[in-house]
């Protein structure tokens, strides 16, 4: 039986929730800080962003090539909710630098990062 992460799939869903870990974790650094949100910040999250989109493009490829997820309907909601959380989040916060616009980010990166995984979940063992 095969690790998903012996997948590119796997690998691409690894490095999201790490780097998704990680923007996490500086966030809530600079939340309990106090610090207001620096502009390298919402750089992190676009990255992240960017990750997802390439994540997602990956998810709906491989399913166009016949891999179908253990759980479809929940995988598809993943997929959308994966690239949608930090465009809305930061849309909330765009005019507000305050530690509470750093702490929207830290609850929007943690969440993807569930999402991330829940989304490798739901994958299944079809990948």
């Amino acid at each position: 039986m095969r690790s998903a992460l012996d997948t590119p799939l796997g690998q691409l869903t690894l490095v999201a929730v790490v780097y998704a870990g990680l923007v996490t974790l500086v966030a809530l650094v600079l939340t309990l800080r106090r610090v207001p949100r620096p502009a390298w910040l919402d750089h992190m999250v676009w990255i992240l962003e960017l990750l997802l989109a390439v994540r997602v493009v990956a998810g709906v490829g491989s399913m166009l090539n016949g891999q179908r997820p253990a759980e479809t309907s929940a995988h598809i909601g993943y997929l959308v909710a994966a690239v949608c959380v930090l465009p809305i989040a930061m849309q909330s916060v765009a005019d507000e630098r305050s530690t509470w616009s750093t702490a929207v980010v830290t609850v929007a990166a943690l969440a993807v990062a569930v999402i991330a995984v829940r989304l490798q979940m739901t994958w299944g063992h079809g990948a």
